[in-house]
Parts: C-alpha cells; structure tokens; sequence
C-alpha cells in the first residue's frame, strides 16, 4: 500500500515538474520570439471584439502629431505655396519651427496652421538655399507641442520610419504615410531657386515612405517618433516615385542657430566664376575650348579680383578636377566639397592646363551676402 502511495506521488511530482518545464520552455522561446513583443488594443466597443496589433506606430504618431504644423506662404495676399514643418524648441517667449527655405522662399506672409486647426501667423527668422532649411518664430502660448530630436546615425537601412506632412495642402493635412528607411548618405543633385539645374549636392537619407508636394519641411521620425530628417522635395528628378529624401536631422541642428539669430550662413569661395566641362557651348562662346580627352572637372571662366583665386596660380581656362584630394565632377560637387570648409581655410586645388595636372592653394573667401 505504501508503495502505491509513493508511486502516486512521484507521478503527481512528475506532471508537476514537467507542466513546470513546460511553462519555464514557453517563456524563453516567447523572449526570443515576438510572442511578448509590444503589441498595441484597440477595442470595438461595438461589436464587442478587441483586436491585437502588432507593430502599430499608432503610439508613435500622437507623440509627434501636435508638433507638426501646415506651412502656408502668401504673396501679395494669395497663396503661393504650401509645405509642413514642425515645432523643435521653445524658449521663455517663443516656439521655434523649421521648414525647408524653398517654403516660404520670397513669401511675403507666412501662415501656421497647428493640429487643432488653430491659424497661427509666424515670424521668419532666417533660411539659406543651400541648406534649404528656414527657421519661423511663434509665440510661445500658441505651442501645442516640441517634437523630439534624435539622431540619423543611430538608425539602420531597413527599419521604419514615417513622415507627418499636408501633401497636395490644406485638406489632406496631418497625413501620415510609414515606410523604412531605404538607404543612408545618398548624394542626391539639388536644384537652387527656380533653377532646374543640378547646383548643389546634397547628403540625404532615403526612404520609400510617400513624400508628396506639401510634405517638404516636415519631420521624417523613427518609430520611437523622434525627428531623425526634415523631408525636402526641392530635388532634381523628383518625378521619380519611392524614392524620398530628407536632410538628416544633425546637419539641420549644427546650422539652426545662425538662424535662430537672423544671420546669413557664411559659406566659403574660391573666387571664380565658372562652367561645367560637359557644357562645352557655353565654354565656347566664352571663348575656351576644352580638349576632346577631358570629360568632367569645371571650368574656370573668370577670376574675381581681391579673392583667394585671384591670389593663386589659377587662370581663365583652367579645369578644376579636385578639391583637397576630393574629385569633383561638376559645380554641383565642387560646391559640396568646398561647404566642408569655412572662410579663411586654405584648401588644395588640383586642376589641368594644357593636359597637364598642377596644384595649388586657395584660402577662401567669405560670400558675399
């Protein structure tokens, strides 16, 4: 009999321990599993259902919504262009927003249309159309939220990130389109003004979330909805569908206080006027030609007087090919390379005359603003 009893308790003990082990199995392929990972309820009280969904970045996109506004410039009272920015500081009297320059580029009033739907005229401190960024100002009781900054470098191609915009303007504002980020430090060609010219390079992050026309200023976020780049869409080839591009948000902060402070950005010169070689019409009628062999660089058409060019070896004719051991194909990479720099640096240029390459050094110049 009591041989019995112990049998029936060691079994008892076993299918204790075995359901223990069991439970103890559950949990640890659960860790490694997204069977515990956050997940977000949303109930219909109607018909009395819950459903449970993953990955949702509903939580995300109210953390950052109130901080987006619609960006309206006027011109002589009509409207003249619409675009997004959002709120990223405030201080004892205003709030601050940023947008993209070609916004509210010429813009005799600028108008801020909030979360709420509240209209909130704004103040413009400053832009640049290099940077393409622009600073408003509002008063400080009219913040309905700060967005949070983080930081681009942190993120990985492939994980997702959204945009909050007013793509195709006012009734479309607040629209939220999600994608992941497609690529980092993408060398995208900018056009400057109304030019449809390639001016400017520019390195940008790449997503495949929908950045429309209206959307530019506004924050592409991570999926914590930190700001991580500000959407632009004043690039060349726009037309280009799933492709959107956005100034990471670090280059954007290192410059926002000059124009905070109402400054002009003080990018450097050489001191040239010049050409790019694959424009060989324009060298002609400026009277230079330019050798068969050589197929990029730029041409060096005038030296201003007083300047760091003016200063070296550099002649009318000449063909810059590199800027401190840094090839440039055209004006538009000259350009980057040279805004790496500031005025009064001294540079090395590499250029050809007559097909033979020669060097020298530059001190540049400060633009005149």
């Amino acid at each position: 009999m009591n041989n019995r009893n112990e049998e029936k308790r060691s079994t008892i003990l076993y299918v204790i321990i075995g359901i223990l082990i069991g439970i103890i199995l559950i949990l640890v392929v659960a860790k490694y599993t997204d069977l515990l990972s956050s997940t977000q309820v949303i109930k219909q009280n109607s018909k009395n259902k819950t459903i449970v969904e993953k990955n949702s970045i509903s939580s995300s996109v109210e953390k950052a919504r109130n901080s987006v506004v619609m960006v309206e410039g006027y011109q002589n009272g009509q409207l003249a262009s619409t675009g997004t920015g959002f709120i990223y500081k405030t201080d004892s009297k205003y709030g601050y927003i940023m947008t993209n320059q070609h916004v509210i580029e010429n813009m005799d009033k600028i108008l801020l249309i909030d979360a709420q739907d509240n209209e909130i005229e704004g103040t413009l401190l400053g832009s640049d159309q290099y940077l393409d960024l622009a600073v408003i100002r509002i008063e400080k009781e009219k913040v309905l939220d700060v967005a949070e900054i983080g930081d681009s470098s942190g993120i990985a191609v492939g994980d997702t990130v959204f945009t909050i915009g007013s793509p195709m303007g006012y009734e479309y504002r607040g629209t939220v389109t999600s994608g992941i980020l497609s690529g980092k430090d993408r060398m995208v060609s900018v056009s400057i003004g109304n030019s449809n010219t390639e001016d400017y390079v520019m390195k940008v992050l790449q997503t495949d979330a929908a950045i429309n026309p209206g959307n530019s200023g506004g924050p592409l976020l991570n999926i914590n909805g930190e700001v991580i780049g500000i959407n632009s869409m004043k690039l060349v080839k726009e037309e280009i569908e799933g492709m959107g591009f956005a100034i990471p948000i670090e280059y954007a902060m290192s410059h926002v206080e000059a124009l905070e402070k109402k400054e002009a950005i003080s990018w450097p010169v050489l001191g040239i006027s010049m050409l790019n070689v694959a424009d060989r019409a324009s060298a002609y009628r400026n009277g230079i030609s330019i050798p068969e062999n050589i197929k990029s660089g730029v041409l060096v058409v005038g030296i201003t007087e007083n300047t760091g060019a003016s200063n070296s070896d550099l002649k009318t004719g000449d063909i810059i090919i590199e800027l401190n051991g840094e090839k440039v194909d055209n004006i538009a990479y000259l350009r980057y390379e040279l805004y790496k720099y500031t005025p009064e640096e001294i540079i090395e240029v590499t250029y050809i005359r007559d097909n033979k390459e020669y060097k020298t050094k530059i001190t540049l110049s400060k633009n005149a603003n």
